[in-house]
């Protein structure tokens, strides 16, 4: 396995609800929501929802990425310049 130090890690920057969020190059884009505390969605009854199966099983990760809806979120790789968009 290889050793990533500080020198070779690189961030790329997500917009989140349109804010610029820095994230480590290859992390899970739920991840980094969670980092941010911002919940993905509300449920029905009004509680916020995030990741919980961390594996796409659940649903419960889901929000807008790229003009995409119902994007499972822990299934996505962070990349340059995306842009998510949780339930407010």
């Amino acid at each position: 396995m290889r050793e990533v130090n500080a020198a070779s890690a690189t961030n790329v920057n997500v917009y989140l609800n349109g804010k610029r969020v820095q994230a480590p190059k290859g992390s899970m884009l739920a991840a980094v929501l969670l980092n941010a505390g911002a919940a993905c969605r509300v449920s029905e009854t009004g509680e916020p929802r995030t990741a919980l199966c961390g594996m796409g099983i659940c649903f419960e990760c889901r929000a807008s990425v790229d003009d995409v809806q119902h994007r499972r979120t822990c299934q996505i790789v962070c990349r340059e310049g995306m842009r998510v968009q949780t339930q407010q």
